[in-house]
């Protein structure tokens, strides 16, 4: 007989069923998967080595864990694959308001019930998904809604005393009890509410209006927080800190191959974009480095963070770029063309938090700056460097591609082309195939065209070309012949 099957109080003492603490839970079912190479945080990545060890860590001391990180670091999602570490099932008397257990209860209600049915007390089961709460910190969340409060109208209904401890309507804690529950922008609690907390983290029982309400709860509690330099808002008040067992620094990744995983993971893609839109490896490079430059940029405040959430978002409009200009000029596949990043600017603007020169500047002037210098720092890994001093007469690899511009009227990609035209305009440039054939003879037949606009980006950043925005397109000239000619 499956255990979730037992129905009564009797039937559970039978089966010798043996009552578990959460934390018991969480501790044995993680040795279990440590033991067997079960990853447990499966879909996390760029925290092998640092987060994910030291939540284990905490796990196993039984703690109650504080996430502390900048936005878009995967706190939540952490907290919610904790989960999984539960126990499939736990048993519950049937109408108990706090997941009282049958062998343990620790409300007047179980107490009560199970004194008047004896070994027939009903029992029902618990599934782990449901054992997951979660608040959001604001400033308007009182004492009632997380802990409880007397309810004047069950005490009206019931005909009670209000010194009745059945009157009490229990908050959302007690309703935890049992569980993982997560209070997300910790800060953010009034510091009133956060003194709360202080008996349930050490204690493990809940104070109620006065009442002599001893309840000692079962909880796994997670919280997350950004650095409390973050904001001015609020921070953690000090003896609550002291309760909370472990605190953990999460972090965003630390290179461009983890930081495109997470992307590719996150993104859900609808499959008609995937199938019909090629993207480069160059691309998905570049699209990554933005936020790495991002977050080290003058323009934006370091201590706000740049969301991964920045790189899925950026992807997805970066795609449907593509899309849209492959419907308008009817082409069933396309790929990534450079110019297409332009798409990306409104996942970048809305996404940033800029210091007062980026202010200044301006979110769009900001974003495109970002993309700039995404293209300049990935450009020497793909081509030769283009020194910012050079000997008067010495010879480049650049020498005959520029000459090529010097010796024309310019060049226009417009953003209108269809891939036939594009490839064609782009197939005029031909000192671009010598530079592929030199420097990236491996390229693969789809990224040629995306590499070949690459290079003249590039060398707009190393003010070799000029490079002008207007709305039709793109239009890449000589620098120096523009200004010979007056223009």
């Amino acid at each position: 007989m499956k255990i979730e099957k037992i129905t009564t109080l009797g039937e559970l003492k039978k089966a010798g069923y043996q009552s578990k603490s959460i934390k018991d839970e969480l501790r044995d079912n993680l040795i279990e998967n440590i033991k067997n190479k079960v990853t447990t945080f499966e879909g996390i990545h760029g925290y092998e080595n640092t987060v994910i060890p030291e939540l284990e860590r905490a796990i196993l001391s039984r703690h109650n864990i504080n996430l502390l990180g900048l936005r878009g670091q995967a706190k939540t999602r952490l907290a919610r694959m904790m989960v999984n570490l539960l126990d499939e099932y736990i048993p519950v008397l049937e109408g108990s308001e706090i997941n009282d257990d049958p062998l343990q209860p620790i409300s007047r209600f179980a107490t009560e019930l199970i004194a008047d049915n004896g070994d027939n007390t009903p029992i029902t089961w618990l599934h782990r998904d449901e054992r997951f709460a979660e608040k959001l910190a604001t400033p308007d969340v009182t004492v009632a809604d997380i802990i409880g409060d007397v309810d004047p109208i069950k005490a009206a209904n019931l005909k009670l005393s209000y010194a009745d401890d059945r009157v009490i309507h229990y908050g959302m804690i007690p309703r935890a009890n049992r569980c993982i529950f997560v209070i997300n922008e910790l800060p953010d609690l009034q510091a009133r509410i956060q003194v709360a907390l202080f008996n349930i983290l050490q204690e493990g029982d809940i104070q109620i209006r006065g009442f002599k309400l001893r309840l000692p709860l079962d909880m796994q509690f997670v919280f997350t927080a950004n650095p409390e330099d973050y904001t001015n808002r609020g921070s953690i008040v000090t003896p609550l800190k002291d309760r909370i067992g472990s605190q953990i620094l999460t972090h965003y990744p630390d290179n461009v191959d983890t930081a495109r995983t997470i992307t590719a993971q996150e993104a859900r893609l609808d499959i008609r974009q995937s199938e019909a839109i090629h993207v480069p490896d160059l691309a998905k490079d570049l699209l990554e480095q933005i936020s790495f430059e991002a977050r080290e940029s003058e323009y934006v405040d370091v201590k706000s963070g740049v969301s991964a959430r920045m790189s899925i978002t950026a992807f997805q409009n970066l795609l449907s770029t593509a899309e849209r200009r492959a419907l308008l000029n009817g082409d069933k596949k396309t790929s990534i063309r450079l110019s297409d990043f332009v798409g990306i600017i409104p996942s970048i603007t809305g996404k940033v938090e800029l210091v007062y020169e980026g202010e200044q500047e301006g979110a769009d002037f900001v974003a495109n700056a970002l993309l700039d210098n995404a293209i300049k720092t990935l450009f020497p890994r793909y081509f030769p460097k283009v020194e910012k001093l050079e000997k008067q007469g010495e010879e480049t690899v650049y020498d005959d591609l520029i000459s090529w511009f010097f010796n024309g009227d310019g060049f226009e990609l417009l953003d209108s082309f269809n891939d036939a035209d594009y490839k064609v305009k782009l197939d005029e440039v031909t000192p671009l195939d010598g530079l592929l054939a030199d420097y990236q003879p491996d390229i693969e037949k789809e990224d040629v065209y995306f590499e070949k606009e690459f290079i003249l980006w590039g060398l707009t950043q190393f003010k070799k070309l000029s490079k002008y925005r207007y709305s039709g397109g793109l239009q890449f000239k000589d620098p120096y012949g523009s200004f010979i000619s007056g223009l």
